[in-house]
């Protein structure tokens, strides 16, 4: 059961101390604090996703770059948004945050049944978990329109009258004095499968989560329709035996849903003492993949191509083998033909889940850029580019990174070799044209790939 919701974002503190003027420090319980303690010291995967630190004299947990929910034993849930909106903490803001975890969410192979869109703003209005409840609730109730699908099911019984099959060994133990009766196995023909017992098990576990009114309604209606259907009494077991025959393809979306909620609110889990179950993803993870699929949509023709964490180079050979692998986000090829041969053009492009801000556009702060980005950029330059081309850095758009960086950044070799580096900023919110998320300098060279170029001039440093 549910019995506190908080709201924080990626990298803010945790503790059970109260903190006045600290927008960065979320006050939960001493009990809930004290599990998240123990979980930070765990070898397995919360020490990923948690960390245990003091900020002066403050005991903390500060949340790492995961984004989800986070449960206690206690009732504590502890919502993480991504950083992006955290300069607007606000319900405005919650709700814009939501909103662009849930279009990342949409990317990812389990999660492409989630609705995340303008229209739906009661959505991103409720608390995360919440949302993937209602997706749940809202995918099994399309199903049961579409209708609860039965299956034969083998079965043996000692029944009053013969059915089906005789068994004949277990007649005679069974059967020798009470000779009315037979042994028999045989098909019944009815909604108890295993597709239908992971769901009604799917129903009642969510029903000790969800706080919505609506959820609530919603869930005694769907769970009204399973009432001949029992429980999974081998979870992991039915999943193995799960079968989906021809025309229940329906049933795609809600086992997917009924599989992450069964198997305790994976990918990642925590493992504690009480075994409170945790949804989390990583924040680099998550952004790459759907600006992968963005770009995806907007290749302009068929002679250009998308990849995706190709490995085709590495950093230096030695002894024969290949060394450190040079694995950039994205490369565009791009392929023409030039008098009567073919000719391919590469873009290299990286994702970079961390805020910019162009106001620090001096030589100190260099907009928050990393040098070590840089560096690596130039090194999949040498090996991708043959240092000559198109280079281009991705970050999430917000408040103080709105519009791509006017000047490139230019390598100047001795080979008179142009290679120039563009830094962008990527749309992630839920109120923005596809065709407008990635914006780029008109004439950067990306332009000639992509429908979205910002029609501005390019201006070379």
């Amino acid at each position: 059961m549910i019995k506190h919701h908080h709201v924080v974002y990626e990298f803010n503190y945790l503790t059970k101390e109260k903190v006045s003027g600290g927008d960065n420090f979320t006050q939960i319980s001493a009990t809930a604090f004290d599990y998240l303690v123990e979980l930070c010291k765990c070898q397995e995967s919360e020490s990923r996703f948690l960390s245990n630190k003091r900020v002066g004299t403050i005991e903390v947990v500060q949340v790492k770059n995961y984004l989800g929910v986070i449960f206690t034993p206690d009732g504590t849930q502890i919502e993480v948004l991504p950083k992006t909106a955290s300069r607007a903490q606000s319900d405005d803001g919650n709700a814009d945050a939501r909103a662009a975890l849930l279009n990342m969410l949409a990317t990812l192979a389990d999660f492409k049944s989630i609705q995340s869109s303008t229209a739906n703003i009661e959505q991103i209005q409720m608390p995360l978990l919440e949302v993937f409840i209602s997706e749940f609730l809202a995918s099994v109730n399309q199903l049961i329109k579409r209708g609860l699908r039965s299956d034969y099911v083998n079965k043996q019984d000692n029944l009053y009258f013969l059915k089906g099959k005789l068994l004949v060994n277990q007649q005679m133990k069974q059967n020798f004095i009470n000779q009315h009766k037979f042994v028999v196995e045989y098909d019944e023909f009815e909604p108890d499968r295993p597709a239908n017992r992971l769901l009604h098990s799917t129903l009642v576990k969510v029903k000790q989560f969800t706080r919505s009114l609506k959820n609530q309604k919603l869930l005694s209606e769907l769970t009204f329709a399973f009432a001949d259907i029992p429980l999974s009494q081998n979870i992991k077991n039915d999943f193995l035996q799960l079968k989906l025959d021809r025309g229940m393809q329906y049933y795609k979306a809600p086992l997917a849903w009924a599989k992450l909620i069964l198997e305790g609110f994976s990918p990642l889990t925590t493992k504690g003492i009480n075994h409170a179950s945790s949804l989390l993803f990583r924040s680099e993870v998550l952004f790459e993949s759907y600006v992968r699929h963005v770009l995806n949509q907007q290749i302009k023709t068929d002679d250009n191509k998308l990849i995706g964490q190709t490995r085709e180079k590495s950093l230096v050979e030695h002894n024969g083998a290949n060394y450190f692998n040079l694995q950039p986000d994205l490369v565009i090829q791009a392929c023409s033909l030039e008098l009567s041969k073919k000719s391919v053009t590469q873009v290299v492009l990286d994702t970079k889940w961390k805020l910019l801000d162009q106001n620090k556009n001096n030589g100190t702060d260099k907009y928050g850029l990393s040098q070590a980005d840089f560096y690596q950029m130039f090194a999949y330059a040498q090996k991708y580019l043959n240092g000559h081309g198109t280079l281009v850095l991705i970050y999430p758009k917000q408040t103080d990174f709105e519009e791509p960086l006017q000047h490139s950044f230019d390598f100047t070799s001795d080979d008179n070799k142009q290679l120039k580096l563009w830094v962008v900023p990527f749309d992630i919110s839920h109120n923005c044209d596809d065709n407008k998320r990635l914006l780029i300098q008109k004439g950067s060279g990306l332009d000639n790939y992509l429908n979205c170029a910002v029609p501005q001039p390019a201006t070379n440093g």
